[in-house]
């Protein structure tokens, strides 16, 4: 028999995440934030993934990297492992003066990263971009122009994507095979529905 119950580390990162995301939407919708690291978790319990340190981390993978959040606060909330796998999933997006990285820099060092992550934040990684390419798709078909979202051209887009999940999705746990399939099938549906092709753009 399962045990319904909720950990206490799970409970608050439930809350952790609701505080500091509660003022953000997600991106080109009116929709709250929230709504995104808890389709992460969904997508990790689908796939099989029950581990409450894992499901943890997955609702708190976007508190550093999207809001004024320092790892150090985690550090004093949650286990090693937990802050070791948000850590392992966060983008360095600002540089040391604060300001904001090229596009192209920081998506190919953050695929870099994401090779040698543990197995569990690669899981996060995978769910997250399966639940963005999958809110990208459902918004394609509904005739939203998902394209003006992004500051990079819609095929560095699909590169990023199809890159990450590729960067992230080897090794022999069942939960990963089937998160990068499901990864690969939505980018070949965007494919087939914006006409556009993973293209890696050049340095700029």
């Amino acid at each position: 028999m399962h045990n319904l119950l909720l950990s206490p580390v799970l409970e608050r990162a439930f809350r952790v995440a609701a505080m500091y995301h509660q003022s953000q939407t997600r991106k080109g919708s009116d929709l709250p934030y929230i709504v995104h690291p808890c389709a992460v978790m969904s997508i990790l319990q689908s796939a099989g993934i029950q581990e409450g340190d894992i499901l943890s981390a997955a609702l708190l993978h976007d508190v550093v990297e999207d809001t004024e959040c320092e790892l150090r606060e985690l550090k004093d909330q949650f286990p090693e492992s937990v802050v070791r796998w948000v850590d392992q999933t966060t983008e360095e997006k600002d540089d040391e003066l604060g300001e904001l990285r090229p596009w192209i820099a920081r998506k190919r060092e953050h695929l870099a990263h994401a090779q040698h992550a543990d197995w569990q934040a690669r899981a996060i990684i995978l769910a997250d971009k399966l639940h963005n390419l999958t809110s990208m798709l459902f918004d394609l078909e509904s005739g939203e122009n998902i394209w003006e979202r992004f500051s990079a051209h819609p095929s560095s887009v699909l590169w990023y994507n199809s890159s990450m999940i590729a960067a992230a999705g080897h090794g022999d746990q069942p939960a990963l095979q089937l998160l990068r399939s499901s990864g690969e099938e939505l980018i070949d549906q965007l494919i087939e529905q914006s006409g556009f092709k993973p293209i890696e753009p050049e340095e700029s």
